[in-house]
């Protein structure tokens, strides 16, 4: 099914999912938002950072890398993307002759592997378990080119979005954890500027590229970013609640996201020396 229309738009959504214990469980809750996707006829669903099989660095218990377990987890993805007709952005773990990598893998609505980003801007506290590969690559659904840039990347390097939005990407979608489940505050109102700085720094990456920029994060009980969508001009235009496991669906109007701001960005104004 085509999931454009004459009017150049984008039906995707967002899945804040929970940190479930087992693999297992969560291959289930992928199946099952890939489901309601379907039903909403949603093109592309991205998911949170490395949640197959669970970020590593933080306070949550994540099983010892298995990279036979990861190739089986990916074949049950890329079913279950066949199976519904949604494409696909999953973040994971991934195993090269490199190391291990925090990946996102684009899987198509027919079940094909498109690639992966890997996380290159490593917070240091992950250090000790990823590392980068160096490479930036663009995706394509539909017809529609995105970028993928992975928590702390979309945080702190804003080049990290900008590298897709000058390459003609109309959204850019950020698999993200930020928050616990254990241990934190609660956060009462989108934006608040008592609240730490994450859901600013989604504004900054739309407005500075005139693009979408779609953030998806845990449902966790303290969380320090909602699950979000920004429009090109800065504006929140959706958020799932926080706390809550729910899939945000909305359409991008295409039109708007003209890559304006980062066309103009102009690298001989900030020579070397």
């Amino acid at each position: 099914m085509e999931r454009t229309n004459a009017n150049g738009s984008l039906r995707i959504g967002l899945a804040a999912s929970r940190n479930a214990p087992s693999v297992e469980e969560r291959l289930h809750i992928v199946d099952r938002f890939l489901e309601e996707a379907a039903a909403q006829e949603v093109a592309i669903v991205c998911f949170p950072e490395a949640y197959i099989p669970g970020l590593r660095g933080q306070d949550i218990e994540v099983p010892p890398h298995d990279q036979v377990r990861q190739d089986a987890a990916l074949d049950d993805i890329r079913a279950a993307a066949q199976r519904h007709g949604v494409a696909v952005v999953m973040g994971m773990e991934w195993e090269t002759t490199v190391g291990l990598h925090n990946v996102a893998f684009v899987v198509s609505r027919a079940g094909a592997i498109e690639g992966y980003q890997v996380k290159n801007q490593i917070p240091p506290e992950e250090e000790p378990f990823y590392v980068p590969d160096g490479r930036r690559r663009l995706f394509e659904v539909d017809g529609v080119p995105f970028g993928i840039t992975i928590c702390h990347e979309g945080w702190r390097y804003p080049e990290a979005v900008r590298w897709s939005a000058v390459r003609g990407a109309r959204v850019v979608f950020h698999p993200q954890v930020t928050g616990s489940d254990r241990t934190g505050e609660t956060i009462e109102r989108w934006g608040d500027p008592a609240s730490p700085y994450y859901e600013k720094a989604m504004v900054a990456r739309s407005v500075e590229n005139t693009i979408y920029f779609a953030s998806v994060n845990n449902a966790m009980r303290y969380q320090d970013s909602a699950t979000s969508l920004i429009d090109p001009d800065g504006e929140c235009v959706a958020h799932v609640p926080y706390g809550q496991e729910q899939l945000l669906v909305h359409n991008l109007d295409l039109s708007r996201a003209t890559g304006f701001c980062a066309r103009r960005f102009n690298p001989a104004f900030y020579p070397a020396t």
